[in-house]
């Protein structure tokens, strides 16, 4: 507690002591035999707890306390975890900063002027800076990957629904085109593996009938088999930073050489579902059920420039789009998506795409006959205020939402001055504001966590935790 309350002091990562873990440490010992017994967690402020609030950092969910814990925070206890604190999210959840009105910005704990990035910020930086050991995120497009990549720690994101999401608050329930996952962050792979396992018991299953009872297979996560791994170093619509390429250059050179097939693959017509699927399904009401959110206080900086077109009529959303599409066309794409669907014809035929797509997918998986994927992390770390002006480049994040694949983060490098050099000729693909901006956002980075992204096929989550865990053993031999 005492390490705890010193980072956030540098780094505003905590909303919240939650002293009732005090009186649950005099009672841990009706535990011990848990998988967790004694741990202390960290949890994401949005994230259910008796008595306390979960307001994703809005004014309107303010003193609006939870009756009860919610499911994940119900069998952390069960396990002899003890959850003793709370921490920092962005305004609304659906930005990778991590500022708010109520508790403020969050700081990187590798370099204030950074963002500890987001949703799940606070618990990033709590972690990178030392302060927990485990905690638990929410991810919705990136939200626990963001974080741990810029924060320098592991994250991973479950297969939607393979953990509860019961008791956890969101500020567009009941939106089903982008699915969100509840999932942990620590500072190795075999951390987020053993929380896994903790949680996927049956008093989980017994609390929430409607999760797959599915225990951890840990076969599958201590296997040794070579692997046929997929790989693509940039997909074509935010080319990545010198530092983002070269960790996933390093970490596939590492991997060859360690006895698996590498294999090209990237996702199909990724354009096309950023914008007609992720985009217009996210906010398929425009942005109006967020924005309700926001009313009745300030709006943070960290959100101020990502929610200025989501109130503009739908109609001139349209005009500006059609405008733009000479000068900027991924602009004007993104513009013309925000418009959201305009009937509930419209939101099934949305869904049916969705679906479609996530079995072309697959099927291109299975036609390159891999068994997990290694991709680009978002990163290094943004100056401030930068995330919000940048949904560009989450396509290489919350494409797996959409899919509802698992995926976690491994952190591999650190950026280098030669990174730094080359970051200058930087371009992008499209040479447009957002490539600029995204040149701007990350510049300033040397020294600063680089991770690598590993995903698998849905409820592959073991395979998933164990391809990431070859990946840190890998670096951390080859750092040796």
């Amino acid at each position: 507690m005492e390490k705890t309350l010193e980072v956030n002091r540098r780094l505003n990562c905590c909303t919240e002591v939650l002293l009732e873990s005090w009186d649950q440490l005099e009672d841990v010992d009706s535990h011990k035999d848990g998988l967790l017994y004694g741990v202390p967690v960290s949890i994401k402020e949005n994230i259910g707890y008796k008595g306390h609030d979960s307001t994703c950092g809005v004014i309107c969910k303010l003193d609006l306390p939870a009756t009860g814990d919610s499911v994940l925070v119900e069998v952390l206890k069960r396990q002899g975890a003890i959850p003793f604190v709370k921490t920092n999210v962005p305004q609304g959840l659906q930005n990778f900063d991590c500022g708010n009105p109520i508790y403020g910005q969050t700081l990187n704990p590798h370099n204030p002027q950074k963002t500890s990035g987001g949703s799940s910020g606070g618990e990033g930086a709590l972690i990178g800076g030392g302060g927990s050991v485990l905690g638990l995120g929410s991810d919705i497009g990136g939200s626990i990957r963001i974080p741990s990549s810029f924060c320098g720690i592991c994250g991973f994101k479950p297969t939607a629904n393979r953990l509860s999401l019961r008791g956890a608050s969101s500020c567009i329930r009941g939106q089903k085109s982008v699915l969100s996952s509840l999932g942990p962050m620590a500072r190795d792979v075999d951390s987020l593996a053993l929380c896994m396992q903790a949680l996927l018991c049956d008093h989980m299953f017994r609390l929430d009938p409607t999760v797959p009872p599915i225990p951890f297979n840990q076969q599958v996560y201590q296997s040794s088999k070579p692997l046929r791994i997929g790989n693509y170093e940039n997909d074509g619509y935010a080319m990545p930073s010198p530092s983002m390429g070269r960790a996933l250059r390093e970490t596939k050179a590492l991997l060859e050489k360690a006895g698996h097939t590498l294999v090209s693959f990237s996702p199909p017509r990724l354009i096309y579902a950023m914008h007609e699927l992720i985009v217009r399904g996210l906010l398929g009401d425009g942005g109006t059920t967020l924005l309700s959110h926001l009313k009745g206080g300030p709006v943070d900086l960290c959100l101020r420039d990502q929610i200025i077109p989501y109130s503009l009529p739908r109609t001139v959303k349209k005009i500006l789009s059609i405008l733009l599409k000479p000068i900027f066309p991924r602009i004007a794409a993104s513009l013309d998506s925000l418009r959201g669907v305009g009937s509930v014809q419209d939101l099934w035929r949305h869904h049916a795409d969705v679906e479609d797509y996530i079995h072309e997918v697959i099927a291109e998986w299975r036609r390159c006959e891999l068994d997990v994927l290694l991709c680009p992390m978002v990163g290094p770390a943004y100056i401030h205020n930068y995330p919000g002006q940048l949904t560009s480049t989450l396509t290489y994040t919350i494409i797996y939402n959409l899919l509802n694949f698992p995926a976690g983060v491994v952190p591999v490098s650190t950026v280098t001055a030669e990174d730094e050099e080359e970051l200058r000729h930087y371009k992008g693909n499209y040479g447009d504001l957002w490539d600029k901006l995204y040149k701007k956002a990350v510049t300033g980075g040397e020294g600063l966590p680089v991770a690598v992204q590993c995903v698998a096929l849905p409820w592959q989550d073991e395979l998933c935790l164990r391809f990431m865990r070859e990946v840190e053993m890998l670096v951390r031999e080859d750092k040796k």
